[in-house]
């Protein structure tokens, strides 16, 4: 099963992080995220209701194409492809070139959220 960890970091505090690993005063713990977030309302903007939907879409029916994937999902090609590029922009999908047609795929079985914003403290939900 392959988890995605997604954390809530303000953007202060995840340079401040980047920047000791960089110069080797601190590691990246093992079950760290890899993908940060900088606020509670972008990660409900990124996992919306729609979005969540979508990704299920992507698990379930392994759609071939993004042409195929906008006629299940009924939304136009142009905006389908802009919400997959952010998609795939924070790690969720991967685009898949498959012959002549581009295939998405969850990047994930599992999400994980972490909030390290408020106490400091990580808290997995």
């Amino acid at each position: 099963m392959t988890t995605l960890r997604i954390g809530i970091r303000s953007h202060q505090e995840a340079k401040a992080h980047l920047l000791a690993i960089a110069r080797g005063q601190a590691k990246r713990a093992k079950n760290e995220p890899t993908v940060w977030l900088t606020s509670l309302a972008s990660l409900a903007q990124l996992l919306n209701e729609e979005n969540m939907a979508l990704l299920g879409t992507i698990r379930d029916g392994k759609p071939a194409s993004l042409t195929e994937l906008a006629e299940i999902t009924g939304r136009s090609l142009p905006s389908l492809s802009r919400t997959l590029a952010k998609m795939e922009e924070y790690g969720l999908i991967e685009i898949a070139e498959a012959g002549r047609s581009k295939a998405p795929r969850l990047t994930f079985d599992r999400l994980e959220i972490v909030v390290d914003q408020v106490s400091g403290e990580k808290v997995a939900a």
